[in-house]
């Protein structure tokens, strides 16, 4: 019979995992926990089965489309709230310690966001963080991203949904494409034109790598035979406000982002038009490399975006 003392058994977690867990615990689904976290949702699935590994127990259940803790996880969420909550105010107050609210940003966008919803923010943002300087880099979609993965950019902000995998990506702000007339064309009065009257005008698009353009191209293959190609184009300019340039000189009509010519809709140089059949609604996404950390500064940023379009979505509701 052994004399010796049993070996107490330990349980340990890390405070990422815990973070994880909350957000899964609070929006009640990995999908949606995913985003706020910026992982894949399979990397979240992952990191609670490992959690519960360590733990020795179930954490959470499935109640159909919801995810529920169970009493093990309730018990583990009461105190995930509070030491993440600890954790926060020791940053900050390190942070402001150290000095580390300052710094610099480096972020892209394209031409949409870089823009019309970039230079707004970034106002507020220098106002709450007046010693972080920021730095954009406008240029396409397609640009922008590679320079996130190649590391000359932390942030960026896109018209279209990036599939590469080292990206972290999350769902911003909502736009909504609409074609651009001159205020003196025929269709100025119109609400609607059917789609085989479009492929009949000339037509400006933007350039390769553009986001407008890629979403174009998706939503016109719905409805018109030969989708873009069988549009008579008659020029291809690189940013949106070349585009509007050429719509008022009268080169063509093109489909652009509503935020882009809010001006020109206000004083009647230009007139959007619906196209009959579809609604040519996107997003506008935020990416990150998930191989690298992101710095106070960076993080600081990311947070004051997702506050950003969270507002302009309650706006939006109210209006």
């Amino acid at each position: 019979m052994s004399t010796g003392k049993r070996k107490k058994t330990t349980i340990d977690f890390d405070l990422r995992q815990l973070e994880i867990f909350r957000s899964v615990v609070e929006l009640q689904s990995f999908s949606r926990a995913a985003e706020k976290v910026f992982l894949a949702q399979a990397s979240v699935s992952e990191r609670i089965a490992t959690l519960e590994s360590l733990v020795g127990t179930k954490l959470l259940d499935r109640l159909g489309r919801q995810v529920v803790p169970t009493k093990a996880g309730e018990v583990l969420y009461k105190h995930s709230v509070l030491l993440l909550d600890m954790k926060e105010t020791a940053t900050m107050e390190m942070e402001d310690f150290l000095g580390l609210k300052r710094g610099e940003v480096r972020m892209g966008g394209s031409t949409i966001p870089g823009e019309y919803i970039l230079p707004r923010i970034i106002g507020s943002f220098h106002e709450r963080f007046p010693g972080i300087s920021v730095t954009i880099t406008i240029s396409d979609t397609s640009d922008i991203e590679r320079r996130v993965i190649e590391g000359h950019l932390e942030i960026g902000v896109i018209g279209s949904k990036s599939s590469n995998r080292v990206l972290l990506v999350k769902e911003m702000w909502k736009d909504e494409l609409v074609l651009a007339v001159p205020g003196d064309h025929p269709w100025a009065g119109r609400d609607e034109v059917p789609t085989e009257e479009i492929v009949r005008q000339p037509f400006i698009l933007r350039e390769i790598g553009s986001g407008t353009l890629k979403m174009t191209g998706e939503y016109l293959d719905r409805v018109i035979p030969g989708g873009i190609d069988s549009l008579h184009t008659v020029a291809r300019f690189g940013s949106s406000t070349a585009v509007k340039e050429g719509i008022k000189a009268g080169v063509g009509i093109s489909i652009l982002s509503i935020r882009a010519i809010e001006t020109e809709l206000a004083a009647g140089v230009l007139k959007s038009v619906k196209v009959k059949g579809i609604d040519m609604s996107r997003s506008f996404y935020v990416i990150r490399d998930r191989r690298r950390i992101a710095s106070p500064a960076c993080r600081a940023m990311l947070d004051f975006l997702t506050d950003a379009s969270v507002n302009e979505r309650k706006e939006c509701v109210k209006s």
